[in-house]
């Protein structure tokens, strides 16, 4: 087995990556392609998922991909099928998984807009972030009981959500894991200063966002920064004007997003946000709406165009009909384009095998990072990643105002992962109540907490059922 930062000088060092949700129709391809331009390791990746024969044809693929002659990558891939085999002598873990949206996400959406609760995202906090948690606790405590097994000091990079959770749960089931969980959120930001800077400072015509280094701190999808500079100088300086000019925020007409992209963003969340609290968010602004419950208390959801955004229905959340994208690469119906991805993985791996130094944010369990948020937490932050190493970098306090919105999803989410390990489904709703979306008198809260149980228990086998005070209110008292 390779190991991680050690390397012959004359030698490509080679790398075992086990990727679980190695089915995946985004993100295995985007490490395909990442893969099959990296000319300075090498190694094999061993693709496991629960839909083997989605986990062969990305295997297929991969190979595809790699013995062209574009592609200057050595990789081999295979798919297997068990969790265990796909970990073996693992030096990197991968993990990118979902639960079946028909089964789940569509209702995590569409039973809380049956009660007058709208989420755009749906998969951090409110209703949908709660039970995409609760589902996700068990499988990640699978995951890291079997790296504690067959490769207890391989690095793992998490790229699913509810990202805080899923990372914290993994150091709660074996704390020597070396976890970091990964999000490109804070790279808009980047490209928002980067604009900045071309928009105000003289003889600057375009700036490389990856140049803009920003000061990160707080919990994924809640993030906020409170320096940006680029070559030295001050960009942070610019967002007073730029609130200026973007005023009046919300001034877009409702309905008039009918027809935008679900994922656009057009930052009028964020600088509101910056105008109450004097610190800029560095998250979406489907995904920041959703940590406050101002913005989502409509009565017609055509309202919240007003901020520039528009909610996601359950239905674009389904995979769509007819061939996956990997059949259509596979048969010649559409051709796999190399391009720049943007995701950092590769460079993540490089780094921890002492290629090049990497500084990138990353979500990792708080050691002082964040100096008034709990210790032990997942928080994200700027880190160094270097030669088998990642150094957190200190990011000083948040305001004591936005602490206070911060703290109360941190400890609902150390709740949780509590819960779940416990397999109490009381203490999980007590969460539910708390969350400040589920803005329900307590029986309607109980009606649909109940409803979303009973929808998905098939995904809560971990939870104990037979004792759970709550199940006996039953899903019968809607509004």
């Amino acid at each position: 087995m390779h190991h991680l930062g050690r390397r012959s000088s004359d030698a490509i060092p080679e790398v075992r990556i086990g990727y679980i949700g190695g089915g995946s129709q985004g993100w295995a391809h985007t490490l395909i392609n990442d893969l099959a331009q990296c000319t300075d390791i090498a190694g094999t990746v061993a693709l496991y998922d629960v839909d083997y024969e989605a986990a062969r044809k990305n295997a297929e693929l991969g190979t595809q991909v790699t013995d062209r002659a574009d592609a200057d990558g050595d990789w081999t891939f295979d798919a297997v099928r068990d969790l265990s085999a796909a970990l073996s002598g693992a030096d990197i873990v991968i993990c990118s998984i979902q639960d079946p949206p028909a089964e789940t996400f569509v209702h995590d959406i569409d039973l809380p807009k049956q009660y007058g609760i709208h989420q755009p995202v749906a998969d951090t906090v409110g209703p949908g972030g709660i039970l995409r948690s609760m589902r996700a606790i068990p499988q990640y405590r699978e995951i890291a009981a079997t790296i504690r097994e067959q490769c207890p000091d391989a690095w793992v990079l998490n790229y699913t959500n509810p990202m805080t959770v899923c990372t914290r749960t993994l150091y709660e089931e074996f704390p020597e894991i070396k976890a970091i969980g990964l999000c490109h959120e804070v790279f808009q930001t980047q490209e928002l200063f980067a604009e900045l800077a071309a928009t105000h400072l003289d003889g600057v015509d375009a700036v490389d966002p990856d140049e803009v280094h920003v000061t990160v701190k707080g919990i994924n999808h809640f993030t906020w920064v409170d320096e940006a500079r680029w070559r030295g100088r001050d960009l942070y300086r610019f967002l007073d004007a730029e609130l200026a000019a973007r005023t009046p925020l919300a001034d877009f007409d409702p309905g008039s997003m009918a027809d935008a992209s679900y994922w656009t963003n057009n930052y009028r969340v964020a600088f509101d946000l910056y105008d109450r609290f004097g610190c800029f968010p560095a998250a979406g602004d489907r995904h920041l709406v959703e940590f406050v419950p101002w913005y989502l208390e409509l009565d017609d959801p055509d309202e919240l165009h007003r901020w520039g955004i528009r909610l996601t229905p359950s239905e674009a959340r389904l995979p769509a009909d007819g061939p996956t994208p990997t059949e259509r690469y596979l048969s010649g119906a559409e051709t796999f384009e190399l391009t720049e991805s943007g995701e950092e993985a590769v460079d993540i791996i490089r780094a921890l095998l002492g290629l090049e130094p990497l500084e990138t944010h990353l979500n990792y369990p708080n050691r002082g990072q964040v100096a008034n948020l709990p210790d032990g937490a997942v928080v994200e932050t700027n880190a160094l990643l270097t030669g088998d190493a990642v150094t957190p970098l200190t990011a000083g306090s948040l305001p004591r105002s936005l602490r206070s919105l911060v703290l109360a999803h941190v400890h609902n989410q150390e709740t949780l992962v509590e819960a779940g390990f416990d397999g109490d489904l009381d203490r999980a709703f007590r969460v539910f109540l708390s969350d400040p979306l589920v803005t329900l008198e307590r029986e309607a809260a109980e009606s649909l907490f109940s409803e979303l149980v009973e929808r998905e228990r098939e995904f809560l086998d971990a939870w104990d059922r037979e004792n759970a005070a709550i199940l006996e209110t039953g899903p019968d008292r809607r509004p």
